[in-house]
C-alpha cells in the first residue's frame, strides 16, 4: 500500500488489549498501555494514525498515589513494531510530587511547584560483529513546573549514557537534552516562550531501526504546527542528532468599539522559530575505535543553519455574515539535512519561501456558509553557490512557486462540499507544472462521518508534532468512514 512501510502491509492482527484492574491508590495495567514520564524527553508511548505511528507498550504498568499529591509509576516490557514486538526491553520508572499538595501549609497557596524525576533503560543482546556494543542502555533526568494564575514555567534536563545505533553512525558519546518552556497570560494578552538543546538523544528499543519506528523518547519540534497547506509545505522535525534552538509566540485581542478593533475587535497572533545545527566536531564512520567514535560539543556555539519561520496571522469579523483569517510566512529550511540527512545541497538546496494566506468566510444564513481560501507560496532556492541552483533546476525537489485556491460550501450541518486546486505554476521542469485538483463531499449523521473525494495528490513529507513521513503521489479516489459508539 502506499504511503505505508512495508511491514504494516502484509499481516493482520489485534494490537492493542490489556486488563486493568484499579483500587484506591493503586491502577495497574497488564498487556498494552501508552505512558509518558514528563514531556517525553525520556519516555513516551503513543499513537498518531495519521503519521502511521504507533509506540504502545506491551507488559506491565503499575501506578501508586501513596497520598495526596505524590504519583508514582513503574513499567516494564516491550514496544509493539509493527505487528511484532521490538529486540529491546524497557523498564522504568517515574516519580512526582506537587509540593503544594504535599505540605497542608501551602495549600491555599496560589502558586502550584512540581517536581519530578525518570529513569529508563533498555536491554538488547549485542549482535555486531565488527564492535562491542552497551547491553544496557540507561536514560535519567528531572524537570520542575512551577503553576501560577498568569504565569508558567517549565524545565527538563535528561542525560542518555552511551547509545551507539544506526542514526547516530554508531557513536559512543552520551546524550543530553534541555527543554524550556515559560508563558504569560492575561485578558486579551498572552506571551509563549519555548527553547530546547539536543544532542544525541535517539533513544530507540531496538539500536538498529530507522524512520519512525521503536522511539522511546519524544522531542517536541516547537515550530508551529500550520493547518494551511503552503505554510506546512515544507515542515521542520526535530533532530534528534543535535539541534538548539527555540520559538516565541505573542497572541493579542484588539478591543472591541476602537479605531483598530471596529464593532468586533480583532486577533492578532504573531510566531516566530529559529533552529540551528550544534556545534560538533563530526563523528568519522570510518574510524572502528570506540574512542574515535566519539565527538566533541560547543555548548555555547551553533553549528549551520536548519530552519527559521516568522509569520503573522490577523483574524477579524467584519459583520455579521462576514470574517477573515489574512496570514504571512517567511520561512528558511535546510532540507538536505532536515527532511533528506544528508549533505547534498546539489539535489537538495536550502528553500526560502514568503508565503501569502486569505481565508474568507460568508456566512449568509444560521449554519450554511461559503468559504474562500486562496495561498500563495513564492519560493525560492538559496543562491550561495550557482552550480547548486543549475543542478537543482533539473530535479522534482526544486518546485518552485505554487497558487493553491479553495472553494468550500456547507449547506448544513449535515453536508460539506469542497473544490481545491494546487497549482505549481513555476516549476522549472515545464512537464511539471501540474494542477493538483480535489473534489470532496462529507456526509454527517449523528456520531457517522463519511467522506467521499476524488483528486491528485502530490508527493510530500507529512509532519505532526515532530515526527514525519512520506506521503505518496496518486490520482484516484479516497473514502473515509469514521464513527462513535
Amino acid at each position: 500500500m502506499l504511503g505505508f512501510l512495508p511491514d504494516y502491509s502484509n499481516r493482520s492482527g489485534i494490537p492493542y488489549r490489556y486488563a486493568r484492574y484499579q483500587h484506591k491508590d493503586i491502577d495497574i495495567t497488564v498487556g498494552n498501555f501508552y505512558e509518558q514520564f514528563g514531556s517525553g524527553l525520556i519516555f513516551r508511548t503513543y499513537e498518531d494514525r495519521g503519521l502511521l505511528y504507533d509506540n504502545a507498550m506491551d507488559g506491565f504498568r503499575a501506578i501508586y498515589t501513596p497520598k495526596n499529591g505524590v504519583t508514582l509509576k513503574g513499567i516494564v516490557g516491550r514496544q509493539r513494531v509493527f505487528w511484532g514486538l521490538s529486540d529491546g526491553v524497557i523498564k522504568g520508572f517515574d516519580g512526582e510530587v506537587s509540593i503544594t499538595e504535599l505540605f497542608d501549609s501551602l495549600s491555599a497557596s496560589k502558586t502550584k511547584f512540581i517536581v519530578g524525576g525518570s529513569f529508563v533503560t533498555k536491554f538488547q543482546d549485542d549482535k555486531n560483529p565488527s564492535l562491542v556494543l552497551p547491553k544496557n542502555v540507561g536514560c535519567y533526568g528531572g524537570r520542575l513546573k512551577i503553576v501560577n494564575e498568569s504565569f508558567n514555567f517549565y524545565a527538563e534536563y535528561a542525560h542518555k549514557i552511551n547509545d551507539p545505533s544506526y542514526q547516530n553512525q554508531y557513536s559512543y558519546k552520551d546524550g543530553q537534552a534541555l527543554y524550556l518552556s515559560s508563558s504569560y497570560a492575561q485578558k486579551g494578552f498572552s506571551v509563549l516562550l519555548s527553547g530546547k538543546y539536543i544532542d544525541n538523544m535517539s533513544y530507540r528499543s531496538d539500536r538498529d531501526k530507522q524512520n519512525t519506528v521503536a522511539f522511546i523518547n519524544f522531542l517536541p519540534a516547537l515550530s508551529k504546527p500550520h493547518t494551511y497547506l503552503m505554510m506546512a509545505y515544507y515542515p521542520y522535525a526535530s533532530q534528534p542528532n543535535g539541534e538548539v534552538g527555540g520559538s516565541a509566540e505573542v497572541q493579542y485581542k484588539v478591543k472591541k468599539d476602537t479605531k483598530l478593533g471596529g464593532k468586533y475587535g480583532m486577533d492578532i497572533n504573531i510566531n516566530a522559530s529559529l533552529f540551528y545545527g550544534t556545534d560538533t566536531t563530526q563523528i568519522s564512520p570510518t574510524v572502528d575505535s570506540i574512542k574515535q567514535r566519539k565527538y566533541s560539543v560547543n555548548a555555547f556555539g551553533v553549528g549551520e543553519k536548519y530552519w527559521h519561520d516568522v509569520n503573522i496571522e490577523i483574524s477579524k469579523k467584519f459583520s455579521k455574515k462576514w470574517k477573515g483569517t489574512f496570514m504571512y510566512a517567511a520561512q528558511y529550511i535546510n532540507q538536505s539535512v532536515v527532511q533528506f540527512n544528508t549533505p547534498d545541497k546539489t539535489d537538495y538546496p536550502d528553500v526560502i519561501s514568503n508565503i501569502f494566506v486569505a481565508d474568507i468566510t460568508y456566512k449568509y444564513k444560521s449554519g450554511s456558509a461559503i468559504r474562500s481560501e486562496t495561498q500563495l507560496f513564492l519560493g525560492e532556492y538559496k543562491k550561495g553557490d550557482e552550480t547548486h541552483l543549475t543542478a537543482a533546476k533539473k530535479i522534482s525537489g526544486n518546485t518552485g512557486s505554487w497558487v493553491t485556491q479553495t472553494l468550500e460550501w456547507t449547506p448544513n450541518s449535515k453536508w460539506f462540499f469542497v473544490l481545491m486546486d494546487q497549482f505549481n505554476y513555476s516549476n522549472p521542469v515545464e512537464y511539471k507544472k501540474l494542477h493538483y485538483y480535489y473534489a470532496g463531499i462529507t456526509h454527517v449523521s449523528g456520531p457517522t462521518r463519511i467522506m467521499l473525494s476524488y483528486g491528485r495528490q502530490r508527493q510530500g513529507i507529512f509532519c505532526a508534532g515532530g515526527v514525519c513521513r512520506l506521503v505518496p503521489a496518486f490520482t484516484g479516489f479516497q473514502l473515509s468512514i469514521s464513527s462513535s459508539f
